[in-house]
């Protein structure tokens, strides 16, 4: 790389893995407009906001509601358009019913239980991602709120870690399988 050039900066990104108390809690999926992928609710960072707000404003913009916003949950990080994307994500619930009118990126919300979330979701980085902390979001979300850490195969995690490690694990297994058949 010569000297006139600069690594590209990541694209900063954030959004929220939006639960709804039931008696069987639900999550919520955004189908974009132009792509016709569902997504987990996110975006780009606005110039000078914070991961955080732009999180509570992403799912409010693309679910419609409200939101009150829990614990960080984790970072998922991917190539997008030939930049890396870096994508923090918390947990959130809804305040009452919609309340705004859906972002013009958005044609439809749907509210699935964590399974049918995780099949719903077009992008392997996503389902991988959700998979390994939708169970924490969920439970937390039973819990009245409080975040409940999850134990992987019978450790528990350290306060706020949750699943890192066995999704980093996910992830490059992900990694080395598309590589494979790329």
């Amino acid at each position: 790389m010569g000297e006139s050039e600069k690594p590209a900066t990541p694209v900063l990104a954030a959004g929220g893995i939006l639960v709804r108390e039931a008696p069987r809690p639900l999550i919520a999926v955004v189908r974009l407009r132009k792509e016709k992928a569902w997504v987990l609710p996110k975006g780009k960072l606005k110039p000078g906001e914070n991961a955080l707000a732009a999180a509570k404003r992403e799912v409010q913009e693309e679910t419609g509601h409200d939101v009150t916003v829990h614990e960080f949950l984790g970072s998922m990080s991917h190539a997008a358009n030939r930049r890396h994307k870096v994508v923090q994500f918390w947990r959130m619930t809804p305040v009452g019913g919609p309340a705004h009118a859906l972002t013009s990126d958005v044609k439809a919300v749907k509210w699935l239980p964590l399974e049918q979330a995780i099949d719903a979701l077009s992008r392997a980085q996503e389902k991988v991602f959700l998979e390994n902390v939708g169970p924490a979001a969920v439970k937390a979300t039973r819990h009245g709120g409080r975040a409940v850490p999850v134990e992987t195969a019978g450790q528990p995690q350290a306060p706020g870690s949750l699943v890192r490690i066995k999704l980093v694990d996910r992830v490059r297994a992900w990694l080395r399988g598309a590589t494979l058949h790329a």
